[in-house]
């Protein structure tokens, strides 16, 4: 059954493949499943069609059959449990990528999203320019742990799993801020999972939703 996810009709971040959509895109391409995607606009995703699927009002929500997820994590790790190709077949190795994805959403991911909201919406706020290395600093401890990990290894664990899907999803947050520079290891593991061809396929299907939406 082909499933269908939702995505945003005018997407907020213009086609730069950041919209938590395109995690769900990028897994179903590792793993050759074929999908279909319901647009949805802001006004839509607060209407009881959709916050049937997600009671937060957010995308991506993910529907096979009776089946229907929320939050990209959960959404990932069930395409990797059911197909091949995310997950490593050893047990071990199999909960370490797993982990992963955990500390990608869980760790890594909330100092980075507190950035973003000091720079776009705290910006005018008298305390924002005492606050702002105080955030930056937490997303650069973060980084630095994380570095000190990878080391000069293509990947977290091993082979390529859904735990490095989910962690250059986060990271790629990161880009054009200059903080990754900082980190050449870390900003060369995000190029490589920029290079995937299932990336690469992902990020078109997405930029064409914004490309038809600008031009509509």
């Amino acid at each position: 059954m082909t499933p269908t996810i939702t995505a945003f009709e005018r997407s907020p971040d213009r086609g730069k493949g950041l919209a938590r959509d395109m995690r769900v895109r990028w897994a179903l391409e590792e793993v050759g499943q074929p999908y279909e995607v319901r647009l949805v606009s802001f006004l839509a995703m607060k209407e009881p069609a959709h916050l049937a699927l997600h009671p937060f009002a957010q995308i991506p929500t993910y529907e096979e059959g009776d089946l229907a997820l929320f939050e990209t994590g959960s959404i990932v790790f069930h395409i990797a449990e059911r197909h091949a190709g995310l997950l490593p077949d050893d047990a071990n190795a199999r909960a370490r990528a797993i982990t992963w994805m955990f500390a990608a959403v869980n760790t890594v991911e909330p100092p980075i999203l507190e950035l973003a909201t000091v720079r776009l919406l705290e910006g005018d706020k008298p305390w924002s320019k005492e606050r702002l290395p105080l955030v930056e600093n937490r997303v650069r401890d973060r980084l630095k742990q994380l570095s000190g990990r990878l080391g000069d290894a293509d990947w977290l664990d091993g082979a390529f799993s859904a735990g490095d899907l989910m962690m250059v999803s986060v990271l790629l947050r990161l880009k054009g801020s200059g903080m990754l520079d900082e980190y050449p290891n870390l900003s060369a593991y995000v190029a490589r999972g920029e290079a995937r061809p299932a990336y690469k396929r992902a990020f078109d299907a997405q930029l064409a939703v914004f490309t038809a939406a600008s031009s509509g």
